[in-house]
């Protein structure tokens, strides 16, 4: 082993690698492939090993190999996630002239939101309702039929409506719109959910696994419970918890620039 001269540099360095691994985990949560932001990990402290410390040339040269391979195959595989990466970066520096502006209509939205889910609470009206956080959930959102509405109790109501063509299936929100309707969402195959909750609250949960930063809101058609699915769990929540989880989900997305439609 050789010696380190530890200044400066080095631990601007070390901040630099540990937010671009950071981003990278987050990038990867989002998409459900933890476990392989952790192999890469584990090949990158390898990598360092045998060629920054132990300084074995043949290995290290193979292990450049495998990296410039490696990032290409990486980049090709998670291009969407990538640009939606760079989207919301930019959104960061573009958009600190309307916070004040998106707080308003977060709140607005809220209200809305929690409106038409104590309407159709009361009239045992069955509903799933999205919002999207990290990305534009494209992948469902394409199941479905595009919206692009402004959030409002009635429009939400009118969507659910028993019989109406969209009110099968999911409704998707990105930042302040509503995106996509009618949508398909994963299903969880947990065998611990309770019996009583039923096919739309298992979508939920399903959509929750696979992107832990979106929730998901169920109306039951049965009794009128609504329940919220966030990060893998599910439970049914009162109209103060419903508000606060929304306030909470709408100021992270504005914070992180995840307003994709904002107008």
């Amino acid at each position: 082993m050789v010696g380190f001269e530890f200044g400066i540099k080095d631990i601007i360095d070390i901040l630099l690698v540990a937010l671009i691994l950071y981003e990278m985990f987050r990038l990867l949560r989002r998409t459900g492939a933890v476990n392989l932001f952790w192999g890469i990990l584990a090949f990158i402290v390898a990598w360092f090993l045998v060629t920054m410390v132990f300084q074995l040339e043949l290995t290290g040269a193979l292990f450049d190999r495998i990296i410039s391979v490696g990032a290409i195959a990486l980049i090709v595989i998670f291009q969407e996630e990538i640009r939606g990466f760079f989207y919301r970066v930019g959104a960061r520096f573009s958009n600190w002239g309307h916070l004040r502006r998106r707080g308003e209509q977060a709140e607005q939205d809220v209200d809305q939101i929690v409106l038409a889910c104590e309407h159709m609470s009361k009239s045992k009206t069955g509903a799933l309702i999205v919002i999207a956080g990290g990305s534009e959930l494209k992948e469902y959102a394409d199941t479905g039929e595009y919206v692009d509405a402004a959030i409002s109790a009635r429009m939400i109501e009118n969507i659910f409506f028993k019989n109406t063509p969209l009110h099968d299936g999911a409704l998707i929100i990105v930042g302040h719109r509503l995106h996509a309707a009618a949508c398909i969402l994963p299903v969880s195959k947990q065998q611990s959910i309770p019996k009583h909750f039923g096919l739309r609250h298992r979508a939920a949960l399903g959509l929750s696994e696979k992107n832990s930063e979106s929730i998901a809101i169920v109306v039951s058609e049965e009794t009128g419970h609504v329940a919220v699915a966030q990060e893998g769990k599910i439970r049914n929540v009162t109209r103060d918890e419903l508000i606060q989880i929304l306030s909470a989900a709408m100021a992270s997305n504005d914070k992180e620039g995840r307003l994709f439609n904002f107008k």
